[in-house]
């Protein structure tokens, strides 16, 4: 995806190039990937770091070298048929309706599971700014909070 962007002319008045409050789509995906990745980056890897030094770098970089494969070949599986909306299709045509029935609900599982480990991961950081807040209080409000949206 392409940004449009203004380019704004030397030329113009200085009350013309004011600050601007938007978002472009740029600035979504970032936001979207950051959201993705965010808290079980940041709170898994410090302690991996500690642990096992710098060379956890490494082997992100191969994890990352297998998952680019990975989604490469599910992009083929996608245009091979045009039917397909999502990997569970795949599995419940190549493998049969169990395969997709499980894959679905497994995924759905796995959502619940970041979820909850979401939860902790702010729970703690909110430890971190706030000693005296009691673990459910942050908890709750981050429940609330995303039950809201």
């Amino acid at each position: 995806m392409v940004d449009q962007v203004k380019v704004v002319a030397d030329d113009q008045a200085p009350a013309e190039q004011s600050l601007r409050r938007n978002l472009t789509n740029r600035h979504i995906q970032l936001i979207a990937i950051g959201g993705a990745i965010g808290t079980g980056l940041f709170m898994g890897s410090g302690k991996t770091i500690s642990l096992a030094g710098p060379s956890i770098i490494f082997v992100y970089m191969i994890i990352g070298f297998m998952l680019f494969f990975v989604m490469r070949a599910m992009g083929e599986l996608l245009l091979s048929n045009l039917e397909y909306k999502s990997f569970s299709d795949f599995a419940s045509d190549l493998l049969g309706p169990w395969a997709g029935y499980f894959t679905g609900w497994t995924y759905w599982f796995c959502w619940v599971v970041t979820g909850m480990a979401d939860v902790v991961a702010i729970t703690a950081y909110a430890q971190f700014w706030f000693p005296d807040l009691s673990d459910w209080v942050a908890s709750l409000a981050v429940i609330v909070l995303l039950l809201t949206l």
